[in-house]
């Protein structure tokens, strides 16, 4: 008898789609920092501003069922997003370069400390 559940070719295509979607997220990351004009430009722009905000996010909503995370880290990117863009205007400082390198950075300081502590906790433990 089959048992119904994840297989190697879902979790590979998973994989592949989590790979392919970093690809796109830099990608547009680097369409706006560079300043290179091209038709895709913005859709891979708004990707990262939506994707990278999110992904940052999803480790500290841990526990909670998959739509629920899924909703909760993109409403966290929103939140992440609208803030740099209002503290960019208040200041008078706005332009896209500024707001996709705040929004990077912003994402980085969330999801750096998630990944030290995940492979704090994968670390083998000394016996002494």
């Amino acid at each position: 008898m089959r048992t119904i559940g994840f297989t190697s070719s879902h979790r590979d295509l998973s994989a592949l789609l989590a790979g392919a979607a970093v690809t796109a997220g830099c990608a547009g990351a680097a369409f706006a920092l560079l300043d290179l004009a091209s038709p895709v430009r913005g859709p891979l722009t708004l990707f990262f501003l939506v994707a990278a905000p999110a992904a940052a996010c999803a480790y500290w909503l841990r526990g909670l069922d998959p739509w629920a995370h899924a909703l909760a880290s993109v409403s966290a990117a929103v939140v992440v997003d609208l803030l740099v863009a209002q503290a960019m205007l208040a200041l008078r400082v706005w332009s896209v370069r500024g707001g996709v390198a705040a929004v990077a950075v912003l994402s980085a300081a969330a999801f750096l400390p998630a990944l030290a502590r995940r492979l704090r906790h994968r670390a083998p433990r000394r016996r002494t």
